[in-house]
Protein backbone atom coordinates (compact mmCIF):
# COMPACT_ATOMS: atom_id res chain seq x y z
CA UNK A 1 0.00 0.00 0.00
CA UNK A 2 2.63 2.50 -1.12
CA UNK A 3 1.74 6.19 -0.71
CA UNK A 4 -1.13 5.27 1.61
CA UNK A 5 -2.49 7.81 4.05
CA UNK A 6 -2.44 6.34 7.54
CA UNK A 7 -4.95 7.42 10.16
CA UNK A 8 -3.70 7.26 13.76
CA UNK A 9 -6.22 7.49 16.58
CA UNK A 10 -4.64 8.96 19.69
CA UNK A 11 -2.19 11.83 19.84
CA UNK A 12 0.26 10.97 22.62
CA UNK A 13 3.96 10.14 22.37
CA UNK A 14 3.26 6.77 20.75
CA UNK A 15 1.24 8.51 18.05
CA UNK A 16 4.08 10.99 17.62
CA UNK A 17 6.65 8.23 17.11
CA UNK A 18 4.38 6.36 14.72
CA UNK A 19 3.92 9.54 12.66
CA UNK A 20 7.70 10.15 12.62
CA UNK A 21 8.35 6.60 11.42
CA UNK A 22 5.66 6.89 8.75
CA UNK A 23 7.28 10.06 7.42
CA UNK A 24 10.54 8.16 6.81
CA UNK A 25 8.55 5.69 4.69
CA UNK A 26 6.78 8.46 2.74
CA UNK A 27 3.49 7.56 4.40
CA UNK A 28 1.32 10.57 5.21
CA UNK A 29 -0.44 10.56 8.57
CA UNK A 30 -3.66 12.03 9.89
CA UNK A 31 -3.94 11.99 13.69
CA UNK A 32 -7.34 12.08 15.37
CA UNK A 33 -7.13 12.99 19.07
CA UNK A 34 -9.48 14.07 21.83
CA UNK A 35 -6.68 16.26 23.23
CA UNK A 36 -6.44 19.61 21.48
CA UNK A 37 -2.71 20.11 22.06
CA UNK A 38 -1.66 16.47 21.82
CA UNK A 39 2.07 15.93 21.08
CA UNK A 40 1.40 14.11 17.78
CA UNK A 41 0.10 17.41 16.40
CA UNK A 42 3.79 18.32 15.98
CA UNK A 43 4.63 15.27 13.87
CA UNK A 44 1.60 14.40 11.72
CA UNK A 45 0.68 15.76 8.28
CA UNK A 46 -2.82 16.61 9.49
CA UNK A 47 -4.36 16.78 12.95
CA UNK A 48 -8.05 16.44 13.84
CA UNK A 49 -9.24 17.40 17.31
CA UNK A 50 -12.55 15.99 18.51
CA UNK A 51 -14.26 13.57 20.86
CA UNK A 52 -14.14 9.95 19.79
CA UNK A 53 -17.94 9.88 19.52
CA UNK A 54 -18.16 12.97 17.31
CA UNK A 55 -19.88 11.57 14.19
CA UNK A 56 -18.97 14.53 11.97
CA UNK A 57 -15.28 14.46 12.91
CA UNK A 58 -15.11 10.68 12.53
CA UNK A 59 -16.62 10.87 9.06
CA UNK A 60 -14.10 13.53 8.03
CA UNK A 61 -11.28 11.41 9.44
CA UNK A 62 -12.45 8.34 7.52
CA UNK A 63 -12.59 10.32 4.28
CA UNK A 64 -8.98 11.48 4.77
CA UNK A 65 -7.29 8.08 5.20
CA UNK A 66 -6.77 4.69 3.57
CA UNK A 67 -6.08 2.58 6.66
CA UNK A 68 -6.43 3.23 10.39
CA UNK A 69 -4.44 2.23 13.47
CA UNK A 70 -4.32 3.45 17.06
CA UNK A 71 -1.69 4.30 19.65
CA UNK A 72 -3.55 3.18 22.77
CA UNK A 73 -5.94 0.32 23.54
CA UNK A 74 -8.47 2.40 25.47
CA UNK A 75 -9.95 3.97 22.34
CA UNK A 76 -13.71 3.18 22.46
CA UNK A 77 -14.50 -0.08 20.70
CA UNK A 78 -17.63 1.49 19.18
CA UNK A 79 -15.54 4.14 17.42
CA UNK A 80 -13.05 1.64 16.01
CA UNK A 81 -15.82 -0.72 14.94
CA UNK A 82 -17.71 2.05 13.18
CA UNK A 83 -14.58 3.05 11.25
CA UNK A 84 -13.78 -0.57 10.35
CA UNK A 85 -17.03 -0.86 8.40
CA UNK A 86 -15.66 1.67 5.92
CA UNK A 87 -11.84 1.55 6.13
CA UNK A 88 -9.46 -1.17 7.39
CA UNK A 89 -8.59 -0.84 11.10
CA UNK A 90 -5.44 -2.71 12.17
CA UNK A 91 -5.18 -4.38 14.55
CA UNK A 92 -8.85 -5.28 14.31
CA UNK A 93 -11.24 -3.67 16.84
CA UNK A 94 -12.41 -6.99 18.31
CA UNK A 95 -8.94 -7.39 19.83
CA UNK A 96 -9.38 -4.17 21.78
CA UNK A 97 -12.69 -5.38 23.14
CA UNK A 98 -10.81 -8.27 24.78
CA UNK A 99 -7.71 -6.39 25.91
CA UNK A 100 -9.73 -3.53 27.41
CA UNK A 101 -11.05 -6.00 29.99
CA UNK A 102 -8.43 -7.65 32.21
CA UNK A 103 -10.68 -10.63 32.95
CA UNK A 104 -11.26 -11.40 29.27
CA UNK A 105 -7.54 -10.92 28.65
CA UNK A 106 -6.56 -13.38 31.39
CA UNK A 107 -9.17 -15.88 30.18
CA UNK A 108 -7.71 -15.67 26.65
CA UNK A 109 -4.20 -16.38 27.95
CA UNK A 110 -5.35 -19.31 30.08
CA UNK A 111 -7.29 -20.75 27.12
CA UNK A 112 -3.91 -21.06 25.36
CA UNK A 113 -2.57 -22.98 28.40
CA UNK A 114 -0.11 -20.21 29.20
CA UNK A 115 0.66 -19.36 32.82
CA UNK A 116 -0.81 -16.31 34.54
CA UNK A 117 -0.89 -15.48 38.21
CA UNK A 118 -4.03 -16.73 39.99
CA UNK A 119 -6.93 -14.32 39.58
CA UNK A 120 -10.63 -13.87 40.30
CA UNK A 121 -13.38 -11.38 39.47
CA UNK A 122 -14.28 -9.00 42.31
CA UNK A 123 -17.60 -7.13 42.40
CA UNK A 124 -18.16 -6.56 46.13
CA UNK A 125 -16.22 -6.59 49.38
CA UNK A 126 -17.47 -10.10 50.22
CA UNK A 127 -15.70 -11.39 47.08
CA UNK A 128 -12.42 -10.30 48.65
CA UNK A 129 -13.22 -12.03 51.92
CA UNK A 130 -13.96 -15.41 50.30
CA UNK A 131 -10.79 -15.14 48.17
CA UNK A 132 -8.47 -14.21 51.02
CA UNK A 133 -6.12 -17.02 49.93
CA UNK A 134 -5.13 -14.82 46.95
CA UNK A 135 -3.67 -12.22 49.31
CA UNK A 136 -1.23 -10.58 49.19
CA UNK A 137 -2.46 -9.47 45.80
CA UNK A 138 -3.17 -6.57 43.48
CA UNK A 139 -6.76 -5.40 43.05
CA UNK A 140 -7.17 -3.78 39.62
CA UNK A 141 -10.07 -2.21 37.80
CA UNK A 142 -11.05 -4.58 35.00
CA UNK A 143 -11.08 -1.71 32.51
CA UNK A 144 -9.09 1.44 31.71
CA UNK A 145 -6.13 1.08 34.06
CA UNK A 146 -2.50 1.81 33.19
CA UNK A 147 0.70 3.03 34.91
CA UNK A 148 -0.68 1.91 38.27
CA UNK A 149 -3.97 3.79 37.92
CA UNK A 150 -6.98 1.99 39.41
CA UNK A 151 -4.78 -0.45 41.34
CA UNK A 152 -4.56 -1.33 45.03
CA UNK A 153 -1.96 -3.55 46.66
CA UNK A 154 -3.64 -5.55 49.44
CA UNK A 155 -1.52 -7.52 51.90
CA UNK A 156 -4.37 -8.62 54.17
CA UNK A 157 -8.14 -8.38 54.30
CA UNK A 158 -7.84 -5.94 57.22
CA UNK A 159 -6.51 -3.24 54.86
CA UNK A 160 -9.57 -3.16 52.61
CA UNK A 161 -11.66 -0.70 54.64
CA UNK A 162 -8.93 1.96 54.39
CA UNK A 163 -8.48 1.77 50.60
CA UNK A 164 -11.59 3.69 49.46
CA UNK A 165 -12.49 1.14 46.78
CA UNK A 166 -15.45 2.04 44.55
CA UNK A 167 -17.30 -1.28 44.16
CA UNK A 168 -19.52 0.23 41.48
CA UNK A 169 -16.62 -0.72 39.21
CA UNK A 170 -15.65 -4.24 38.24
CA UNK A 171 -12.30 -5.45 39.57
CA UNK A 172 -9.90 -8.34 39.21
CA UNK A 173 -7.76 -9.62 42.08
CA UNK A 174 -4.40 -11.05 41.05
CA UNK A 175 -2.24 -12.99 43.48
CA UNK A 176 1.26 -11.58 43.83
CA UNK A 177 4.12 -13.74 42.58
CA UNK A 178 7.53 -13.82 44.26
CA UNK A 179 8.94 -11.59 41.58
CA UNK A 180 12.51 -11.91 40.33
CA UNK A 181 12.27 -10.03 37.04
CA UNK A 182 9.91 -8.36 34.59
CA UNK A 183 10.45 -8.66 30.85
CA UNK A 184 8.56 -7.75 27.72
CA UNK A 185 8.57 -9.24 24.24
CA UNK A 186 7.73 -6.98 21.32
CA UNK A 187 6.85 -8.49 17.98
CA UNK A 188 5.33 -7.43 14.70
CA UNK A 189 2.99 -9.84 12.97
CA UNK A 190 2.55 -9.28 9.25
CA UNK A 191 0.26 -12.28 8.73
CA UNK A 192 0.13 -16.06 9.31
CA UNK A 193 3.64 -17.38 10.08
CA UNK A 194 5.08 -13.96 9.24
CA UNK A 195 6.77 -12.30 12.21
CA UNK A 196 9.58 -9.99 13.17
CA UNK A 197 10.38 -10.37 16.85
CA UNK A 198 12.73 -8.51 19.16
CA UNK A 199 14.72 -10.14 21.94
CA UNK A 200 13.18 -9.95 25.44
CA UNK A 201 13.59 -6.57 27.12
CA UNK A 202 14.26 -6.37 30.86
CA UNK A 203 12.14 -3.78 32.67
CA UNK A 204 12.34 -2.06 36.05
CA UNK A 205 9.27 -0.30 37.46
CA UNK A 206 8.95 2.30 40.20
CA UNK A 207 5.52 3.06 41.69
CA UNK A 208 4.08 0.76 38.97
CA UNK A 209 5.43 3.04 36.22
CA UNK A 210 8.14 1.81 33.84
CA UNK A 211 11.44 3.43 34.82
CA UNK A 212 14.13 1.56 32.88
CA UNK A 213 14.24 -0.89 29.96
CA UNK A 214 17.38 -2.62 28.71
CA UNK A 215 18.71 -5.18 26.28
CA UNK A 216 20.03 -7.75 26.60
CA UNK A 217 17.88 -9.00 29.47
CA UNK A 218 19.65 -11.11 32.06
CA UNK A 219 17.61 -14.28 31.58
CA UNK A 220 18.49 -17.78 30.47
CA UNK A 221 18.08 -19.16 26.97
CA UNK A 222 15.06 -21.31 27.91
CA UNK A 223 13.10 -18.29 29.18
CA UNK A 224 14.18 -16.25 26.18
CA UNK A 225 12.78 -18.78 23.73
CA UNK A 226 9.68 -19.57 25.80
CA UNK A 227 8.68 -15.90 26.14
CA UNK A 228 9.08 -15.32 22.41
CA UNK A 229 7.08 -18.45 21.57
CA UNK A 230 4.27 -17.51 23.96
CA UNK A 231 4.09 -14.01 22.48
CA UNK A 232 3.78 -15.50 18.99
CA UNK A 233 1.04 -17.88 20.15
CA UNK A 234 -0.98 -14.96 21.54
CA UNK A 235 -0.53 -12.91 18.36
CA UNK A 236 -1.59 -15.85 16.20
CA UNK A 237 -4.66 -16.57 18.32
CA UNK A 238 -5.74 -12.93 18.01
CA UNK A 239 -4.96 -12.90 14.27
CA UNK A 240 -3.04 -9.74 15.08
CA UNK A 241 -1.62 -7.42 12.42
CA UNK A 242 0.93 -4.86 13.57
CA UNK A 243 3.25 -4.44 16.55
CA UNK A 244 2.24 -5.73 19.96
CA UNK A 245 3.87 -6.27 23.33
CA UNK A 246 3.49 -9.09 25.84
CA UNK A 247 4.64 -8.35 29.38
CA UNK A 248 5.89 -11.20 31.58
CA UNK A 249 6.75 -11.90 35.21
CA UNK A 250 9.57 -14.28 36.17
CA UNK A 251 9.40 -15.59 39.73
CA UNK A 252 12.17 -16.67 42.11
CA UNK A 253 11.93 -20.23 40.76
CA UNK A 254 12.38 -19.13 37.13
CA UNK A 255 8.70 -19.70 36.29
CA UNK A 256 7.27 -17.54 33.50
CA UNK A 257 3.87 -15.82 33.73
CA UNK A 258 2.06 -13.65 31.21
CA UNK A 259 1.16 -10.38 32.94
CA UNK A 260 -0.47 -8.19 30.28
CA UNK A 261 -0.92 -7.82 26.53
CA UNK A 262 -0.54 -4.40 24.89
CA UNK A 263 -2.07 -4.50 21.37
CA UNK A 264 0.16 -1.67 20.13
CA UNK A 265 3.67 -0.28 20.18
CA UNK A 266 4.96 -0.13 23.75
CA UNK A 267 7.00 2.07 26.07
CA UNK A 268 9.57 -0.67 26.70
CA UNK A 269 10.29 -0.84 22.97
CA UNK A 270 11.34 2.81 22.58
CA UNK A 271 14.98 1.74 22.63
CA UNK A 272 14.47 -0.11 19.31
CA UNK A 273 14.49 3.29 17.56
CA UNK A 274 18.24 3.48 18.13
CA UNK A 275 19.28 -0.10 18.90
CA UNK A 276 17.90 -1.82 15.78
CA UNK A 277 17.86 -1.37 12.04
CA UNK A 278 14.02 -1.31 12.13
CA UNK A 279 12.18 0.10 15.15
CA UNK A 280 8.95 -1.25 16.61
CA UNK A 281 7.22 1.84 15.17
CA UNK A 282 8.50 1.38 11.63
CA UNK A 283 7.60 -2.30 11.75
CA UNK A 284 4.07 -1.41 12.80
CA UNK A 285 3.72 0.98 9.87
CA UNK A 286 5.11 -1.66 7.50
CA UNK A 287 2.64 -4.28 8.75
CA UNK A 288 -0.56 -2.21 8.73
CA UNK A 289 0.30 -0.53 5.41
CA UNK A 290 1.34 -3.85 3.80
CA UNK A 291 4.89 -2.72 3.05
CA UNK A 292 7.96 -4.93 2.70
CA UNK A 293 8.97 -6.95 5.76
CA UNK A 294 12.66 -6.42 6.48
CA UNK A 295 14.52 -8.76 8.88
CA UNK A 296 15.15 -7.10 12.24
CA UNK A 297 18.77 -6.83 13.32
CA UNK A 298 20.10 -5.56 16.62
CA UNK A 299 22.90 -3.04 16.11
CA UNK A 300 23.60 -2.14 19.73
CA UNK A 301 22.78 -3.13 23.26
CA UNK A 302 20.81 -0.33 24.88
CA UNK A 303 19.20 1.11 27.98
CA UNK A 304 16.24 3.48 28.08
CA UNK A 305 14.98 5.54 30.98
CA UNK A 306 11.62 7.29 31.15
CA UNK A 307 11.72 10.96 32.09
CA UNK A 308 8.81 11.84 34.37
CA UNK A 309 7.30 15.13 35.43
CA UNK A 310 9.59 18.07 36.20
CA UNK A 311 12.72 15.98 35.54
CA UNK A 312 12.24 16.92 31.88
CA UNK A 313 13.42 20.48 32.64
CA UNK A 314 16.96 19.34 33.48
CA UNK A 315 17.11 16.96 30.52
CA UNK A 316 16.18 19.81 28.17
CA UNK A 317 19.24 21.72 29.38
CA UNK A 318 21.73 18.87 29.19
CA UNK A 319 24.35 18.18 26.54
CA UNK A 320 24.52 14.62 25.29
CA UNK A 321 27.23 12.16 24.27
CA UNK A 322 27.26 10.56 20.83
CA UNK A 323 25.73 7.35 22.22
CA UNK A 324 22.88 9.16 24.01
CA UNK A 325 19.55 9.99 22.34
CA UNK A 326 17.11 12.32 24.08
CA UNK A 327 13.44 12.34 23.07
CA UNK A 328 11.24 15.21 24.24
CA UNK A 329 7.54 14.43 23.81
CA UNK A 330 6.76 18.19 23.64
CA UNK A 331 3.86 17.91 26.04
CA UNK A 332 2.44 21.31 26.95
CA UNK A 333 1.72 20.57 30.59
CA UNK A 334 4.17 19.07 33.06
CA UNK A 335 2.51 16.79 35.62
CA UNK A 336 3.95 14.64 38.37
CA UNK A 337 4.64 11.06 37.16
CA UNK A 338 3.63 12.02 33.60
CA UNK A 339 5.91 10.61 30.89
CA UNK A 340 7.53 13.70 29.37
CA UNK A 341 10.35 12.10 27.38
CA UNK A 342 12.95 9.36 27.38
CA UNK A 343 16.68 8.88 27.03
CA UNK A 344 18.25 5.92 25.24
CA UNK A 345 21.93 5.09 25.75
CA UNK A 346 23.60 2.72 23.30
CA UNK A 347 26.24 0.23 24.37
CA UNK A 348 28.52 -2.11 22.47
CA UNK A 349 27.33 -5.66 21.95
Amino acid sequence: MANAVLGIIGGGQLGSMLASSAKKLNIKTVVFSDEENAPAKNFSNEFIYGNYNNEEKIKYFIDCVDVVTFEFENIPFETLNQISKIKPVLPKPSINRIIQNRLLEKDLINKLNLNTTQYVSINKIDDLTVNEDLLPGILKTSRFGYDGKGQFKINSINEVENLNIDFKKEYILEKLVKLKKEISVILTRFGPESFEIYEPIENIHEDQILKTSRIPSQINKELTEKSKEWAKMIADDLDFIGTMCVEFFIDKNENLYVNEIAPRVHNSGHLTINSHNISQFENHIRAVCKLEKIPVKKLYNAEMINILGENIINYRKRKYLDNEFFFDYLKKEIKSKRKMGHLTTLKNQ
